[in-house]
């Protein structure tokens, strides 16, 4: 079919065009790595190149070329030359060689040295360097460099085919440009190559990986009328597809249109519909599926299908359900290895379910299949999850004598068991016996005893494990060091938290804004302001730029220590360097000023404010926050700020500031406010209109007494 569409001149452009025209998907993709998991069909002697370059990797132009590449920091003109002969002796598979040792190590590493090499003197890359280079840049999100590749082949009139082109469409999936991605086949038109079944088949998958099955439904369906016929690995993308969108009928029928069009399903189409079976506990229709797959397709089911289903239904929690399929497959001479035992060990373990779990360590053991150390350490783990440290001790000294040495899982597992029960000095002992019973232990072996000390309060040795998780070459994450500046803020230890921080960068840890501002946070709590801003300087010097939480945090301190013109000016400094602010920021702002009875100020900042960033209630709250400090006549003035949009905000708010007057016996400006609200047809509370009418006639404003109910009568209430 395919050779009958490329043999003629004038159908690639017109079938193409089919393809590719009616409705054009205009979704954004989002970013993937496992776009790429259908790969363009390779050539008939991609196997020779690949053994080819296998053995070129090893050769000593290419290693001195790579060794070259790697002291690029520190470049030189004799280097340079150095490498432009070794360029000019290099044969294509060893350039390809090169770009590929590159790319293990830095996708862009290896297209500046595609760029390089492009550009030198009686040097020319070879077709299969680009194809190289494409296929190379397909396994990442660099779309750009994959099409200045393309455009250098069409430009240099290079060999081009739909293997290229779907190497430039995996790029473009990769990165989350599905519109772009699809329009590759729209470049493939204009460049007058004809589709086949490879570039057809990423388009489906890239198209599933982006959540629009529809979409590659339907341009599976447009692939027969251009010639191309869905194969097994088409079908098998669509019926990912439908059963990640939860149509589990579709999926099923799609398995009879397989066999109705003369393609029959593989084992992958069946295990695929059996892996989200088994996600849904519907064991059932597995085993009608495992009668479909022998009936319909004439395959049997093997060791291989059986251990996947094991693994699925044990991964997923459903151990009863795996236990049964290996008892099934053990029925029909299956060999079922120590993987396949731990998988349900470890089902039954994570359920809490020890005596089962037990039961089967036991029967491996029985039957001559050895547990190991990763069954071993799933029972420990399991024993730790309940609180039974006894019996997981235990479990530790079996393993001892049947020839099975604990790792630094296990006794992770163990020490985290320990921690959860209060028992984190005795893990931190443990840990510390770690050289004598020869493990070592992990970074996760020291978070797990410096979050124990942490939960226990114990914040002074929790400081001192990640202290010694420093010397050990260990480096905590950004998220555990600013627990422990949390924990010791909390518990009014600011500078220990500022020592503490300042230790851990001093060792190479990596810290970012997050931990600044919780220590400036701590300081701010105490009234420390010198403090405070001196941390925002080192914020500064070292490169990193505040947040809109660090703002804010500074300017409250700020405003508990009435410097209300060091807030102002630093809120205008956040605004400059595009930072917008969140309600939190308002609220901070609108509390330190109105408390500092500096509502001029507050106004101006607010206009400003709200320039950058729209908050509908900003003035609501200047009037509440007036209300509850006391100062009402401000808060009439503001009245026609909210009264703008005659919202139902806007009524609590004046509601606020009526209870306001009537506390302070004004009933005749709590009058006042109700009638600007009739006038802006907002309806006050009729409650609080009565309250206000019995405080006018008590003050003698018999004028008054009366109109408010008089209000209400007209309007129908």
């Amino acid at each position: 079919m395919l050779r009958r569409i490329t043999n003629n001149p004038l159908l690639p452009r017109r079938r193409l065009h089919l393809l590719i025209q009616p409705r054009r998907p205009c979704v954004t993709a989002a970013s993937s790595a496992a776009a790429g998991e259908v790969a363009p069909a390779p050539a008939a002697n991609e196997v020779t190149l690949e053994d080819d370059l296998a053995e070129e990797s090893r050769s000593r132009l290419v290693r001195d070329t790579c060794r070259l590449l790697e002291l690029r920091d520190s470049w030189s003109a004799k280097r340079e030359a150095q490498l432009r002969h070794l360029l000019r002796v290099l044969s294509p598979p060893q350039v390809r060689a090169v770009l590929r040792a590159q790319a293990q190590r830095d996708a862009r590493a290896a297209f500046e040295f595609f760029r390089w090499a492009d550009r030198q003197w009686k040097y020319r890359h070879a077709p299969e360097v680009f194809d190289e280079m494409l296929a190379l840049l397909s396994r990442t999100r660099l779309h750009d460099p994959a099409r200045r590749v393309m455009r250098l082949m069409i430009r240099r009139g290079m060999r081009r085919g739909p293997q290229q082109f779907a190497h430039l469409m995996l790029s473009y999936s990769r990165a989350g440009k599905l519109r772009s991605a699809m329009r590759v086949l729209q470049l493939m038109q204009k460049d007058g190559c004809a589709p086949d079944i490879s570039i057809c088949n990423v388009a489906v998958n890239v198209l599933v990986v982006a959540g629009r099955v529809d979409k590659a439904l339907e341009f599976a369906e447009r692939m027969r009328r251009v010639g191309v016929d869905p194969d097994v690995v088409t079908y098998n993308c669509l019926i990912k597809g439908l059963c990640g969108a939860r149509r589990i009928i579709d999926a099923l029928e799609m398995i009879g249109t397989m066999l109705q069009n003369g393609c029959p399903p593989d084992k992958i189409s069946y295990f695929t519909m059996m892996s989200f079976l088994c996600k849904e506990k519907r064991v059932a229709e597995v085993r009608n599926l495992l009668e479909r797959m022998r009936n319909d397709a004439g395959l049997f089911p093997d060791q291989v299908t059986y251990n996947m289903l094991i693994h699925v239904l044990a991964k997923h929690g459903h151990a009863d359900e795996a236990l049964g399929f290996l008892r099934e497959s053990e029925g029909k001479r299956f060999r079922v290895d120590e993987v396949g035992y731990s998988a349900i060990v470890h089902s039954f373990c994570l359920n809490g379910r020890m005596s089962e779990a037990k039961e089967i360590v036991s029967e491996m053991i029985s039957k001559g299949c050895r547990p190991d150390v990763v069954t071993y350490s799933a029972v420990v783990d399991g024993f730790c999850r309940i609180g039974e440290l006894d019996q997981a001790r235990k479990m530790m000294k079996h393993m001892y004598k049947n020839g099975c040495k604990p790792n630094t899982v296990t006794h992770t597992a163990l020490l985290n068991g320990l921690c959860k029960v209060g028992k984190t000095s005795e893990a931190w002992e443990l840990l510390n016996k770690s050289e004598e019973e020869w493990w070592t232990p992990s970074d996760i072996t020291y978070s797990v005893v410096m979050h124990g000390f942490r939960r226990e309060g114990k914040l002074k040795e929790s400081c001192d494990v990640v202290v010694q998780m420093l010397q050990k070459g260990f480096f905590p994450t950004t998220v555990e060091i600013n627990l422990l500046i949390h924990a010791l803020c909390k518990e009014g230890k600011p500078s220990e938290a500022k020592d503490f921080m300042e230790q851990c960068q001093s060792k190479g840890c990596s810290i970012n804004v997050v931990n600044f501002t919780t220590v400036i946070h701590g300081f701010s709590r105490q009234g420390d302001l010198e403090s405070v801003l001196s941390l925002l300087d080192d914020m500064y010097l070292t490169n990193r730029h505040p947040d809109v939480v660090t703002y804010t945090v500074v300017v409250d301190a700020l405003g508990r220590k009435g410097k209300i013109k060091e807030a102002t000016e630093l809120v205008k400094k956040m605004l400059n360097r595009g930072l917008l602010p969140t309600p939190v920021t308002y609220r901070t702002v609108i509390h330190r000023y109105c408390e500092r009875d500096k509502v001029e100020d507050l106004l101006n900042l607010l206009d400003k404010m709200l320039a950058r960033q729209e908050f509908s209630s900003a003035y609501n709250q200047v009037i509440e926050k007036l209300c509850a400090f006391g100062k009402l006549s401000e808060a009439y003035n503001l009245l026609s700020k909210v009264l703008r949009t005659a919202s139902k905000r806007d009524a609590e708010t004046c509601h606020v500031l009526i209870e306001s007057f009537l506390n302070k016996r004004l009933p005749l400006q709590s009058y006042n406010v109700a009638c600007r609200m009739f006038q802006r047809n907002l309806i006050p509370d009729l409650k609080l209109c009565q309250k206000v009418d019995n405080q006018l006639i008590l003050a003698g404003e018999t004028q008054a007494a009366g109109k408010l109910i008089i209000k209400f009568v007209e309007r129908g209430y």
